[in-house]
């Protein structure tokens, strides 16, 4: 087994949730009569956190006091829809099953709102996850390495036998600055050319291959 550590991302890499972040983020937008956005423009906004999205996909001239209220008004209607569809990618559950088997440490590190990363995680992938990591105050988000550590601690693994798996440069450079080695996936929200762009030296078009380079399958 190459690594006994595998820690995921979750939007784009293992959950397809970008709907479901499209018609939330259109949803308040629309209350509080903002323009909204199309599904692929909000593509390129998510990855940073929620605040930096509706930062986003705001004008630019907008008061804090609105960011902040259009910010509470996503995370209390998103947290009713997170998952009305949302879905996990092709393949990424019988991955993650396969790892596990194999006797492979599983975790998630995510820049999505704590309360919604554990919902889904226990939703769609209920007892495969030694530990779940969303944001959450007093936590440095991706990509800084504040979250990938606090896992490594707690689940005991070598950085040496860990890996991070992401779809996103704030990912790539997440690992960077943990010190771990890094999986791209080209099936999330950002293309090939940008992951290449931005470092990605090893990069999967399909989940089966992650078993292969983490087990040795």
């Amino acid at each position: 087994m190459k690594y006994e550590l595998a820690i995921f991302d979750l939007d784009g890499t293992i959950l397809n949730t970008l709907d479901d972040l499209a018609d939330s983020l259109n949803h308040v937008l629309a209350q509080h009569g903002f323009p909204q956005h199309t599904a692929d423009k909000v593509r390129m906004m998510v990855g940073n956190g929620i605040f930096n999205l509706i930062t986003r996909a705001l004008p630019n001239e907008t008061e804090q006091t609105k960011i902040e209220a259009v910010y509470a008004d996503f995370n209390a209607y998103y947290k009713l829809h997170s998952a009305d569809k949302t879905k996990p990618y092709d393949g990424i559950t019988d991955m993650l099953k396969q790892l596990k088997v194999s006797g492979v440490k599983l975790a998630v590190v995510s820049n999505k709102a704590d309360y919604a990363v554990q919902d889904l995680c226990e939703k769609y992938f209920s007892g495969i996850f030694d530990a779940v990591a969303g944001e959450k105050e007093g936590v440095l988000k991706k990509p800084a390495p504040d979250g990938v550590n606090i896992i490594l601690d707690k689940l005991g693994v070598e950085r040496k036998n860990s890996v991070y798996i992401g779809d996103s440069d704030v990912d790539l450079q997440t690992a960077l600055n943990a010190e771990i080695d890094c999986i791209a996936v080209n099936w999330g929200f950002r293309d090939e050319k940008l992951l290449r762009e931005n470092g990605a030296e090893l990069i999967v078009s399909s989940p089966s291959e992650i078993v292969k380079i983490i087990a040795n399958k």
